[in-house]
């Protein structure tokens, strides 16, 4: 079974709205596990106008299953990173200010730095990731860098998908091929929705996990977030 975690960056968003604690990220994080999600994601930024560090330092004794710190490994995240020991690291090149990802690494051109921000983090026995385009020579690039795992970006597949253009999973699948060759793990995530994740499961061979969040906290203010997890659950099945 692929696992499913998920992105809690949408309840800190609601929350610093309002200021106060309201509603309680802990709380909702301890909730989401209660219902079944194999894992907790976020996704610090600089100006901290979801997560905010302090929330990764406070949810580190709250994530009892796998606690996945996402990001740009700029010198304050990477000490976060070694600070928290989450289960799992995933590398983002988003830059300051961008309204979400965007892009995945250039594995070729930035070859060199991820080896040595993927060494640190590896030596701390920490699982590395990185968030990559589904291009075969990303692949490549990746498995250079010593990193354990890849995410493969999936807002193009989303989109395409809900245009009905089914096709959009070939790039995806034959990544994943690749990946399984060179021995990397598959991760995945961006714009997938109940709408469209049990195909993509479908067709993605060792998918080992999908990290989701705003589709899956839009759909819970209509469907309830235990209803909408354990629905998650039963498509990634």
């Amino acid at each position: 079974m692929t696992k499913l975690s998920v992105n809690i960056n949408k309840i800190a968003t609601l929350r610093n709205a309002r200021g106060g604690n309201v509603p309680d990220l802990l709380q909702v994080a301890h909730d989401i596990q209660n219902f079944g999600a194999q894992g907790i994601t976020i996704h610090p930024r600089p100006d901290e106008r979801h997560i905010r560090y302090q929330d990764a330092r406070d949810l580190k004794s709250v994530v009892y299953t796998e606690f996945n710190i996402e990001g740009n490994p700029q010198h304050n995240f990477i000490d976060l990173v070694l600070e928290c020991q989450p289960t799992q690291v995933t590398l983002v090149p988003d830059a300051i200010g961008a309204i979400t990802s965007n892009a995945g690494w250039d594995t070729v051109k930035h070859q060199q730095y991820l080896q040595e921000v993927i060494a640190e983090f590896k030596r701390n026995g920490i699982r590395t990731s990185i968030f990559v385009d589904p291009i075969p020579a990303m692949i490549d690039g990746a498995a250079q860098t010593g990193t354990d795992r890849i995410e493969l970006y999936t807002e193009a597949f989303a989109h395409q998908y809900s245009l009905g253009n089914h096709a959009a999973i070939e790039p995806y699948v034959a990544s994943a091929i690749r990946a399984n060759e060179l021995g990397l793990g598959i991760n995945a995530g961006h714009d997938l929705s109940l709408d469209n994740i049990a195909f993509f499961k479908q067709n993605i061979p060792g998918l080992l996990e999908v990290s989701i969040g705003h589709a899956l906290i839009s759909e819970a203010l209509y469907l309830g977030l235990d209803n909408v997890v354990n629905m998650y659950l039963n498509k990634l099945k």
